[in-house]
């Protein structure tokens, strides 16, 4: 299978470059993954394709302001530090641009001397590991000083940091948002939930290699980024009886996507469990656990493109595509959404 089988030409202007006013306003394409029939209606309309019984599964990962500009102490040289992954005392794992700039010894300043970090390893690939010194309380220093890690193709700056975050985030974590939750509102999960639709909730930290692109042409070749991901046996105590008594399990986004389909067992049921997954998911995959999915319409040959055309068909997702760019769709991160049902 090629990585061209999943290309699509998408004009630059349907890229969503700002958040809409009201999350729930956004336009939302059903597709049926049976018959490739298409509906287009507003996305707080998934109140209607949710029956009691069902199960809405949440990422709750919250994306960290990781992207901080700062300077080299010793020459002022401006220097922008991307935060990928926690290590132990102070010491992160970090995307740094320009890199020739950040050598091991290297000190750069942020926010005036707020915060300040030393280079003391390069990864295999290049990424720089730095250790924090600074005084008070880490996390509220990085809010302060730091800015949310904008996808590249996103040139506006975003004006409020909290619409890159769902109305449900709580555990930091994420270098991206789980997108496709950004279209819920505290008023539609309410209505949601009186419906008598079950919520349930886990997290997967979303790593940048979400946006890495595919670069062998044989998709097998490629070799998929390792995401943290936990649930609790609370939630998935919930969805193991929602499947008992034969409601659906609908998730939300590709990230609860490869976490649930981490996590089942081969009967398609799931307990409490923690670690690092880095699950593929292209046509020809069985799903074990997830019915239908919410998710939001992805680039040309990305690893989010071939999850959902496992799911729906590959036809069926290139046929969906090329009528959302015809009507003039929203796409990637602040855009639209599809239910694939």
């Amino acid at each position: 299978m090629l990585k061209s089988d999943f290309n699509f030409e998408l004009p630059e202007e349907l890229i969503a470059q700002t958040p809409l006013k009201d999350r729930s306003s956004s336009r939302l394409m059903v597709l049926d993954k049976e018959t490739g029939n298409v509906e287009h209606k507003i996305f707080r309309d998934i109140i209607d394709l949710l029956d009691k019984g069902d199960c809405l599964v949440l990422n709750e990962t919250k994306v960290l302001p990781a992207r901080l500009i700062g300077a080299r102490k010793d020459t002022g040289t401006r220097v922008e530090v991307l935060l990928l992954k926690r290590n132990e005392n102070d010491t992160w794992e970090t995307l740094v641009y320009p890199g020739k700039k950040a050598r091991p010894g290297h000190v750069i300043e942020f926010g005036g001397g707020l915060l300040e970090c030393e280079v003391v390893g390069v990864t295999d690939d290049g990424n720089r590991i730095v250790r924090f010194s600074y005084d008070g309380i880490f996390e509220e220093i990085l809010d302060k000083l730091g800015e949310m890690p904008l996808p590249p193709y996103i040139k506006e700056k975003l004006e409020d940091k909290d619409r890159y975050q769902t109305v449900y985030a709580k555990n930091e974590g994420s270098a991206a948002a789980p997108t496709a939750g950004l279209h819920f509102t505290p008023m539609l999960l309410q209505q949601i939930k009186d419906k008598g639709v079950n919520i349930a909730k886990l997290t997967l930290h979303v790593g940048l290699g979400t946006f890495r692109p595919v670069k062998a042409e044989n998709i097998l070749d490629h070799k998929m980024h390792s995401e943290f991901f936990m649930i609790d046996s609370k939630n998935a105590e919930i969805i193991n009886n929602t499947k008992k008594n034969g409601g659906r399990i609908i998730s939300v986004g590709t990230t609860s996507t490869r976490t649930l389909e981490s996590v089942a067992d081969d009967n398609g049921y799931i307990k409490e469990s923690s670690g690092w997954t880095d699950i593929f998911i292209y046509p020809g995959y069985k799903f074990k656990i997830v019915d239908r999915l919410i998710t939001n319409f992805h680039l040309p040959e990305s690893t989010l493109i071939m999850l959902v055309s496992a799911l729906a068909g590959r036809e069926n997702v290139l046929a969906a595509y090329k009528e959302a760019v015809n009507e003039k769709y929203r796409f990637f991160s602040f855009g639209d959404a599809m239910f694939i049902k």
